[in-house]
């Protein structure tokens, strides 16, 4: 395991700091989750996740007060974190805890934790790993699920039982999907596995979250990848149904017309390769959206989805 990683010096001071703070009101601090996973990908990332042994609060509060008026703070007290804005980076502070979930809720009963607690309820192995900030051993890389290897892997896993991960948060299978098509990474076959059985727990996640999560894969290089995903998993009927309706290729009389789902997401490729404008993405997406209702058998002219575009623009 690699014992160290090699920090951006723009923020390796800060961070430096943020650890020296915590030494003084005798708090251990780490970075953990997606600034890690980044740093080891050679991403950017200007978002920067903190975790103490304590009240993130509090030492937010006193980064806040030592660092000046260079930067910004906001409490969420209902939620014990703190969001401090420092040149371009956003810093959250939160205190290591650890969850357990209702079956028919997303949202967990939190006690405070470890940093062993805080990083088994994390959704994913390349999202646990973390960097001591103290004096004492600043830098100091710690992956308990070995997520490094993951990486070099280019797969996504979860720390621990898949199952238990996505049938206590299912917002995590969309993330899990998210990830593979942001980062052009497979799902590990047994977390693959867990999402086709628990896909229909999708149910109980707002609209709200489930558009943020498309609306990122969408986003993607290759968005074909994540959309592929959703059908392969089962998940795409229970949350975007009239996509899986344009499969399948129906032939009468030696006429057949093309699958109109793999085309769409073909179009779609075709689309982002082109442009990052979200809107055309939606667009590429969307056009053939209304022949499975218009689809009409014609001896003479074949298969026709006339006016097909009037229902789909509705």
């Amino acid at each position: 395991m690699q014992a160290h990683l090699q920090l951006d010096k723009s923020v390796e001071k800060l961070l430096r700091k943020i650890g020296e703070i915590a030494d003084s009101i005798g708090l251990d601090a780490y970075v953990i989750g997606g600034y890690v996973r980044d740093l080891v990908l050679g991403r950017p990332c200007k978002d920067i996740d903190i975790v103490t042994t304590g009240s993130g609060v509090e030492l937010a509060e006193k980064v806040h007060k030592e660092i000046g008026n260079n930067s910004n703070i906001h409490i969420f007290k209902t939620y014990g974190t703190a969001m401090i804005r420092s040149g371009d980076y956003e810093i959250e502070f939160v205190g290591a805890r650890k969850e357990s979930y209702q079956r028919e809720s997303r949202n967990p009963t939190v006690t405070p934790g470890t940093l062993e607690d805080d990083q088994n309820r994390r959704d994913f192995s390349i999202n646990a790993m973390a960097i001591q900030l103290n004096k004492s051993n600043f830098g100091e890389f710690i992956d308990p699920f070995n997520g490094l290897n993951d990486i070099q892997r280019k797969r996504i896993v979860t720390p621990l039982d898949p199952d238990i991960t996505f049938s206590d948060d299912p917002l995590r299978m969309l993330r899990a999907i998210r990830f593979a098509g942001q980062l052009n990474f497979d799902l590990d076959p047994e977390t693959k596995m867990a999402i086709k059985r628990n896909a229909y727990r999708i149910k109980i996640i707002t609209q709200e979250r489930v558009t943020t999560e498309l609306r990122k894969m969408i986003n993607s290089a290759t968005p074909s990848i994540p959309f592929l995903l959703l059908d392969e998993t089962g998940i795409l009927p229970y949350i975007f149904k009239e996509l899986p309706a344009l499969k399948g290729v129906e032939t009468i009389n030696g006429k057949s017309h093309k699958d109109n789902f793999y085309h769409t997401l073909e179009v779609l490729d075709n689309v982002a390769q082109e442009s990052d404008n979200e809107w055309l993405r939606w667009a590429a997406l969307l056009h053939d959206i209304a022949k499975p209702p218009t689809k009409r058998f014609d001896p003479e002219l074949g298969w026709t989805f006339h006016g097909h575009e009037v229902l789909g623009a509705k």
